[in-house]
Formats: C-alpha cells, sequence, structure tokens
C-alpha cells in the first residue's frame, strides 16, 4: 500500500475545471493535500463561480482561462505551474455535436491528444483521462461491462470513443502513466443550466416556470445516473491505484431508470404538477445504459454512495436556491 500513488504534496491540474464535474473534483481535491491546484477551462459551458468553494480549502488554487487545444499555451501552463498530474475533464458536449459535428469532433479529440503529446514530451507524470459512457452506444447486452462493443451512435460519441483510443494508443506505445475512467450519466448541483444543458436542470426549470415538460421519444429510453461526487471520488481513486493505467473503468450506479421514471422522480422532489408530453426523438439517442461496475469495484474499491432519490433531492434543492429565472447566458 505504501508505494501506491498519493496526490499528497502533488502539483495537480483538471482541464475543464470550472465544469460541472471539473468543479466538484476540485473540490474533492482538497482533501487529498496537494500543493497546487491549477485548473484550465476556457469557459464554454464552465464557470469560475463554481471554484468559489474550492477557493476557501487551497491554498494555491489557480485558474487559467485557456482553450486546452492549444498545445503551445497549455504546456507553458504545465511547466509552470509545475504540473505532476492531469485529470482532464475538457469536452465539447453531445448537443453541440449535433449543431456543429464537424468543429465538436475536431475539438474532442485534439482535446484527448494535446495531453497526450504533452505527457509524452514529459511534461507531467500522470494523465487521468475522462471518458463517457456515450462511447459505447445502446446497451448490445446488459448490464454493459467495460467489453461491449463501441458502437456510437452521434458526433459527440465517436469523438469521445477516438479520445479513449488515442489515449490507450499512447499509453500502450509509449508506455506513459495513464488511465481512463468512463462515468455514466452525472447528475448533481453545478450541472449547467444554460446552452446544451441536461435533462435535470431543464425540468426544474421547466416546472419552476409552470411550463409543461418534453420528453424525447416514448420516454422509455434509459439511463444509468451517478451522482457528481461518487464520479469525482472514483476519479481520485483510479489515481491512486496503478492496476488501472492502460485501462478503462466504468462509473455508475449499476442500475437503470428510464426518463419518465427520472421526470416523475424530478417533478416529486420539485412538488410541481405540470404536464408532460412526448416530442420527436433527438437524433441518435442512445436507448438503452445500464452499467456494469464490477471491475471499479474489483480495481478501486467503488461504490456508488449516492441514491438517485437523494441524489435529485440534493440537486433540485441546489437548483432551486441558486438557478436565475433565464436559462441563457
Amino acid at each position: 500500500m505504501g508505494d501506491r500513488p498519493t496526490l499528497a504534496g502533488k502539483s495537480v491540474l483538471v482541464l475543464g475545471g470550472a465544469g460541472f464535474i471539473g468543479s466538484h473534483l476540485v473540490d474533492r481535491l482538497a482533501d487529498e493535500g496537494p500543493r497546487r491546484v491549477s485548473v484550465v477551462d476556457n469557459l464554454f459551458l464552465g464557470r469560475e463561480e463554481n471554484l468559489a468553494t474550492a477557493r476557501e480549502r487551497l491554498a494555491d488554487l489557480r485558474f487559467h482561462e485557456q482553450d486546452a487545444t492549444d498545445e503551445a499555451a497549455l504546456e507553458a501552463i504545465v511547466r509552470t505551474d509545475e504540473t505532476e498530474v492531469v485529470f482532464n475533464l475538457a469536452v465539447v458536449p453531445l448537443p453541440a455535436s449535433l449543431e456543429r459535428p464537424m468543429w465538436s469532433v475536431e475539438h474532442n479529440v485534439r482535446l484527448a491528444l494535446v495531453p497526450c503529446e504533452l505527457l509524452r514530451a514529459g511534461a507531467f507524470e500522470t494523465l487521468i483521462h475522462v471518458s463517457s459512457s456515450e462511447a459505447y452506444g445502446s446497451a448490445a447486452y446488459v448490464p454493459m461491462d467495460e467489453a461491449h462493443p463501441p458502437v456510437p451512435s452521434t458526433p459527440y460519441a465517436a469523438s469521445k470513443l477516438a479520445g479513449d483510443q488515442i489515449v490507450l494508443s499512447y499509453q500502450h506505445t509509449f508506455g506513459l502513466d495513464a488511465a481512463i475512467i468512463r462515468p455514466f450519466n452525472n447528475f448533481g448541483p453545478r450541472q449547467n443550466a444554460g446552452s446544451y444543458a441536461g435533462i435535470i436542470p431543464i425540468v426544474v426549470n421547466r416546472a419552476t416556470r409552470g411550463e409543461p415538460i418534453e420528453i424525447y421519444g416514448d420516454g422509455e429510453q434509459t439511463r444509468d445516473f451517478v451522482f457528481v461526487r461518487d464520479t469525482a471520488d472514483a476519479a481520485i481513486a483510479m489515481y491512486r491505484e496503478p492496476a488501472t493505467r492502460g485501462r478503462i473503468v466504468n462509473v455508475a450506479s449499476g442500475r437503470e431508470v428510464s426518463v419518465n421514471e427520472l421526470v416523475r422522480l424530478l417533478l416529486e422532489a420539485i412538488g410541481a404538477d405540470v404536464p408532460v408530453r412526448h416530442v420527436e426523438p433527438r437524433p441518435g439517442d442512445v436507448r438503452r445504459h445500464w452499467a456494469s461496475i464490477d471491475l471499479a469495484r474489483e480495481l478501486i474499491g467503488y461504490e456508488p454512495r449516492t441514491s438517485l432519490r437523494d441524489g435529485l433531492a440534493e440537486t433540485v434543492a441546489w437548483y432551486l436556491g441558486s438557478m436565475r429565472p433565464a436559462v441563457g447566458r
């Protein structure tokens, strides 16, 4: 146990660290005693306000408003901040790939490639890359383990799969210290409620305004929702465990819920009674997601700690206390 990696005294960089999952990871890093935590975020979706809690706990928290696809700029930050460990959560989200597919794919591929190049050049020591369950596409069997065939159904999903393969290829070819965590559908406080918002903030917004909720298709498509702090815990556990290197590891709740059921639970948590109507299916929408988390249990002792119902209650309370009436930015 003594020779396992530790973040204590390390200089850590979080790409996309002002975003939803990234900011929760930055919060969690404060428990690890790092020497320094740096955040790189271009604020496409991220918000500096998401780092308010971390600033209170981290003596040396540095924020760089910068696009992580700029290799020279990122290398300068990595070297100036003496970075040793990088957690890569920088991403262009799925809905953007339905509007600007070419740009989204190119950007996401480069967001994976640039850190790999810097790692290969010795600019830092370890990369924990954050993937997406969308890389699998719809379930061919359930629960979906890491051997499930990847059949991405959107440009976003294809770009995330490509990024994973880039990381694995660099790890295998150059012997780099890198691992991939593949979360399923994250939810929790701070999830973007503006452009490209996910279903939970959209439902909260519409329900609190008394507007009808729109569900794509029949609503029987399923997802495996994981609370964001469970994902942050798992990302750090991935770093600590050398057996994860060169591996993709699912992180999820290990249970599936339909979109219809999710909306019902949300409206119950909000205490709202608004109409629910079904609209045309969204292009490329996966039909079924339900993760196997056996490998995460085996390698990093992972167990989800927050139930869907408890997580939704906390999330709704946060949105009701924090969200402005207008969802646009």
